[in-house]
């Protein structure tokens, strides 16, 4: 099919968008959040696809576009599709006809955009919505069959959706929830949002339980799925170079005093055990986990240096009891030494 003047004028217009000879704040795509009739969007008569048109005022320059509005004002260009021609384009596209295919794509590429804007602050931003969008639209438009008789926005409008809540769900979320589960939170959480609104503050579990007829347990379950995972990496503000992470205590540090004090008993522990003979103080070493070795029962010890468990028995009751003499002498006791063992 010969492309219109309407067309043509857009792929010139489109030309002074990639080079920046006018404002983007002038451009109007009828994008609004409206819950007008999705077949009004794309089975508009050419009256009102006029009336949609992009202003594009010449007196206006900007240099710099970002992805998302570079890509809103590209898609504006494509006209929108009479009920005629999406019948046509739909039969090319259904004998496997490439051009038919594309002109269904684009031309409905704004239908995407408008119901992604739904979902927005929902976890991905407008662009990711967007483009998971558009992959339940090129979906739509491969099992479409305009043979049934209804608009192709009815039908895409379901794949679009399913694609981007699919994509909320998989994506937003550190922990993944199971699908059935995440659906069942959203009615939960649609509850809320409309108590929120009603009552004008936040909604406990128990008026949630009420408006839903379900138990408080089971709602204090589900809102406590919602709960999102922080990143200890997180910056603590746009200006500060620390994260989270900083601010967090190791409870499995000592405190530089306690850190002395092990380091001197360790030095006294050697000196009372040089005290002993060399069997004594393997025994006790061993017995008691000290100079990197791990405790050890009697049966243990006695394999390790080849004794019988009661003659190691007996050189550890000698050891301690000259321990306990050493200690003693220097005002302690064995229990604070040898406590718990």
């Amino acid at each position: 099919m010969e492309a219109t003047r309407e067309e043509s004028l857009g792929k010139i217009e489109f030309d002074k968008i990639v080079a920046g000879d006018f404002d983007v704040n002038e451009i109007d795509l009828d994008l609004d959040d409206s819950d007008d009739d999705n077949e009004e969007l794309l089975g508009a008569p050419k009256a009102k696809q006029k009336s949609k048109s992009i202003k594009l005022p010449a007196d206006r320059f900007q240099k710099t576009l970002d992805a998302t509005q570079l890509y809103l004002n590209e898609i504006g260009f494509s006209p929108l599709l009479t009920p005629e021609e999406e019948v046509y384009f739909a039969r090319m596209a259904m004998r496997g006809e490439e051009a038919g295919r594309k002109r269904m794509i684009e031309s409905n590429l704004r239908l995407v955009v408008k119901i992604a804007r739904r979902y927005v602050n929902r976890g991905l931003t407008l662009l990711d919505l967007i483009e998971e969008g558009n992959l339940g639209l090129i979906r739509a438009v491969e099992k479409f069959d305009p043979e049934r008789g209804f608009r192709f926005s009815t039908y895409a409008t379901w794949w679009i959706r399913q694609t981007i809540e699919r994509a909320i769900m998989n994506q937003t979320r550190t922990i993944r929830l199971p699908i059935h589960v995440v659906k069942e939170l959203n009615v939960y959480l649609r509850a809320a949002r409309e108590l929120t609104q009603k009552l004008d503050h936040e909604p406990s579990p128990e008026e949630i339980a009420e408006l839903l007829d379900k138990p408080v347990d089971d709602v204090k379950r589900m809102l406590g799925l919602n709960e999102r995972v922080a990143s200890i990496d997180t910056p603590l503000g746009p200006e500060s170079d620390k994260s989270l992470l900083d601010t967090i205590a190791d409870v499995h540090v000592s405190d530089p005093a306690s850190l002395l004090q092990d380091d001197d008993m360790r030095a006294s522990i050697g000196d009372w055990l040089g005290e002993l003979t060399e069997k004594q103080r393997e025994v006790v070493a061993r017995r008691f986990g000290l100079r990197g070795y791990e405790t050890s029962t009697l049966e243990e010890v006695g394999r390790e240096i080849g004794l019988t468990r009661e003659r190691v028995r007996q050189i550890q009751v000698e050891a301690l009891k000259r321990l306990r003499d050493i200690l003693e002498k220097q005002g302690l006791s064995s229990e604070s030494v040898f406590a718990g063992q």
